[in-house]
């Protein structure tokens, strides 16, 4: 212990002594740890850390699924499941909603929850007061009663008496009976939360429009639960062969459920970038401590002479450097929580779940301690073991030089090598990332996002549902808005361009084989559109024609389909002679009705949706033939529709006070939130690159100086021998371009895999795309240009016979 503080005491002394390198080598690796704190802070809270519930190993959710992929449940499969299941302790549904919070004002959107009773309980979430659903609250009649978000609660006053009084929710009061506490329900979109209370209609087996989350008993494992769940879906399909066979039930672990796979590579991926940053910093400090090493030959060669060993002196040399790895190490930590708020306060919303805790918590803070440690050791040997090789007798000459300086020469060019290759990796997948993202934002929409305000209207689920009236009452919306000053076209859809149609349908084409097993059938997209939707949105109409005002319940059932859905299936044929037919969608009904059949009048451009990748098959039907209860509304207008928006509010409120105008965005707004996860990795990759771009200049530029310095007499012999000052700055420049290049051409092996793993991620670019990394390289040599051009110069302006003389 006592040779340890010796060690840190003269430690502390050599940094005190060598300040602007001290104060250099700190901050280097502050910026490189401190990158690696904030990006490891969100892949442990995301990734790896337990989730916020008691027991989180056991919660799950369960999918109904169909041709291997993962599908909404049937309210009549979910009451199956739950009766005849023998592994779970509780299994719960639920689904999305939406009500309208009566205010002063006006109404006010709010988004929400039905859940079957006791789902909270299942998960272990507190109550701040009050109680979750009991089972006869998921009963028709009964089920008004709600639970609170607290952070709902907070914005209603924080009133401490709350529960069993009444909230007016779309014209109906609500008895409160419960507030969650703070915490992860409060970063959910929703706010309140309802009782799932299942009217007869919705039992069935063919609508599946439920989400189910369910607790494992103790000591049932995921694949025994699974096992269970195949038994219970397999005697369902015998049940309902008509509705059910094909369909099974896939069991997955709550944590990361939501999480798109990609999004989780893009997370392992980005930890891995901050520790290439780490890397460089670290040879950054190597380099530095090499150089710092040849002005201390004399000082070692002396203690040597003085009887210390060579473990004594490597120990010494080690010490310093890890002392500078844990002051950078905890002024990094700093760094991390700043850039941890500039990383949370860029995210776009939903990007992670909503149980991610992105605070410093003791295993950050290790691993953080243990970047350090590893890194302090990575930069701290090589110094060390040169500083146990000098020779006492050669160093203690005066003008003698220790032998050592050819070998650590040739390190530190080793070391700028390295450097340079891995900056060309991550410079690469930050080239990667932006060509991608270029060529998304240059991808045919199908639309013209310009001039267009839109919105929904959360009509009650209490409010009738004949089609006459839903029809009668969006064509006055219709007619109220279009009144509106500044309005050019107006449309109702379900579904919205850039987003999606409302729904997935699967079809049969008329006149083909019928399918013997149901679950086979191909699907598509699914809307419904009033006839101004594609004149409204710039949607082109390639053949045939647009539905009219003359496309109602009255007339004969027409569909259009979209370019790529006639590709895929219309293979040679022409698409406006076929007919395709989908079991009917009863509006307000979460039921099938029987197949109706479509003819199709029409062909339109396709529309980008989801991340603006590929292109889906997508069916239109006219609005007015099977109007649907809840809509949306996209509205052209002649100037900025932003601030249209209350303008537009007030006419919907003169037509129906009770509703509010939802999520009122501008179609470009829409397009920026499909584009914002790219950007955000975009910026990260960019960020991370030009932080690596910055250390490789740095380091290049170390190197240089250096060799001018250890040159400065044979420099002088060669000018004094003729050469010109343009041949000297030619010497350092090709000798910064071949360290330079060789590590370019190290880093393309490098820049490959970088490629190979974020090809899932990236749109219209290679694994090796020869663009972005020929761009890349070419930034890196002007920076070794860039970076050597002073030494160069400073080589250049040295004076002959003064570096003869001092030689």
């Amino acid at each position: 212990m006592e040779t340890l503080l010796q060690n840190l005491r003269y430690a502390v002394r050599q940094l005190v002594k060598s300040p602007v390198f001290a104060l250099t080598a700190v901050l280097t690796l502050a910026l490189g740890i401190g990158a690696n704190t904030a990006i490891f802070t969100v892949v442990y809270g995301t990734l790896l850390a337990p989730m916020p519930y008691p027991q989180p190993d056991q919660l799950v959710m369960v999918w109904s699924k169909i041709q291997g992929d993962r599908n909404g449940i049937a309210a009549g499969d979910f009451t199956d499941w739950k009766n005849q299941n023998t592994v779970f302790s509780d299994l719960c549904a639920f689904t999305g909603a939406s009500f309208n919070l009566a205010t002063k004002d006006q109404p006010e959107y709010v988004q929400g929850q039905f859940t079957t009773p006791g789902m909270y309980k299942m998960m272990g979430v507190k109550f701040l007061m009050g109680r979750d659903f009991l089972p006869e609250e998921g009963v028709l009649g009964r089920e008004h009663e709600i639970i609170l978000m607290n952070k709902l609660w907070k914005r209603l006053g924080s009133d401490p008496h709350i529960v069993g009084k009444t909230i007016p929710l779309d014209g109906t009061p609500y008895t409160v009976v419960g507030v969650l506490g703070p915490g992860v329900t409060d970063r959910l979109d929703q706010n309140l939360i309802a009782p799932l209370a299942f009217k007869p209609e919705q039992l069935n087996h063919d609508f599946h429009w439920l989400l189910a989350m369910g607790r494992i008993k103790p000591g049932v494992t995921l694949q025994q639960a699974q096992a269970n769940m195949d038994a219970v879906t397999a005697n369902i399909a015998k049940a309902y062969p008509k509705s059910d066979t094909g369909w099974g039930a896939l069991v997955d672990p709550l944590k990361n459920d939501f999480m798109p796979k990609e999004r989780i590579q893009t997370l392992w991926v980005l930890l891995g970038a901050v520790g290439f940053v780490l890397l460089i910093a670290c040879v950054n400090v190597a380099n530095l401590l090499l150089a710092k090493g040849t002005t201390r030959q004399k000082e070692v060669a002396l203690r040597a002479a003085l009887g210390a060993s060579r473990r004594i002196i490597f120990v010494q040399f080690l010490t310093e450097s890890l002392l500078l790895a844990l002051t950078g190490g905890i002024l990094g930590i700093g760094v991390g929580v700043a850039g941890l708020r500039g990383l949370v306060a860029f995210m776009p919303d939903g990007t992670l779940p909503s149980e991610a805790d992105l605070s410093l918590n003791v295993p950050v803070l290790l691993f953080s301690l243990a970047a350090a440690t590893i890194a302090g050791v990575l930069f701290g040997c090589a110094p060390a073991w040169y500083a146990t090789r000098i020779d006492p007798a050669e160093a203690l000459k005066e003008g003698g030089r220790s032998g050592t300086g050819a070998g650590r020469q040739r390190l530190r060019r080793i070391l700028v090598i390295g450097e340079f290759a891995l900056a060309l990796t991550l410079l690469t997948g930050a080239g990667l990332a932006i060509h991608s993202f270029w060529n998304l934002t240059r991808v045919d929409l199908g639309v013209n996002t310009t001039h267009i305000l839109t919105f929904s209207l959360p009509v009650p689920d209490a409010r009738p549902k004949d089609p006459a009236r839903i029809s009668a009452y969006y064509q006055q919306m219709l007619a109220g808005i279009k009144a509106v000053p500044g309005v050019q076209d107006a449309a109702v859809s379900v579904g919205l361009p850039l987003e999606g149609p409302g729904f997935g349908m699967p079809f049969t084409i008329a006149g083909q084989p019928a399918f013997a097993d149901p679950s086979q059938r191909p699907g598509s997209r699914f809307g419904m559109v009033t006839p101004d939707y594609f004149k409204t949105y710039g949607i082109q109409v390639v053949r045939g024609r647009s539905f009219t005002d003359q496309d109602n319940a009255a007339t004969v059932h027409v569909a259009m389909v979209n370019e790529e859905f006639a590709r895929k299936y219309f293979k040679g044929k022409n698409p406006l002679e076929q007919r395709i037919n989908v079991e009917e969608l009863i509006p307000g009904v979460t039921k099938l009705g029987p197949y109706i059949s479509w003819q199709i009048v029409g062909v339109f451009h396709n529309v980008r949706a989801g991340g603006f990748r590929e292109d889906f098959a997508e069916i239109e039907i006219p609005f007015w033939q099977i109007p649907w209860p809840a809509a949306n509304f996209g509205i052209r207008t002649t100037g900025d529709p932003a601030i249209m928006t209350k303008t537009i509010a007030a006419a919907v409120h003169a037509i129906d006070p009770q509703i509010a105008v939802a999520e009122p965005r501008t179609l470009e707004e829409v397009k920026g939130l499909m584009l914002s996860d790219d950007r955000f990795t975009m910026v990260l990759f960019f960020c991370f690159a030009a932080v690596a771009l910055l250390l490789a200049g740095v380091g290049i530029y170390g190197v240089m100086a250096f060799t001018v310095a250890q040159r400065e007499h044979e420099i002088g012999l060669r000018m004094a021998l003729g050469a010109t000052r343009g041949h000297v700055v030619n010497l350092i420049l090709k000798e910064a371009l071949v360290l330079s290049a060789i590590g370019l051409t190290l880093g393309l092996a490098g820049a490959f895999l970088v490629g190979r793993t974020l090809h899932s991620t990236l749109y219209g670019v290679g694994s090796m795309d020869l663009a972005a990394t020929g761009a890349v390289a070419f930034v890196l040599v002007v920076a070794a240009v860039v970076a050597s051009w002073v030494p160069a110069r400073r080589a250049a302006a040295i004076q002959p016979m003064r570096a003869l003389r001092s030689e």
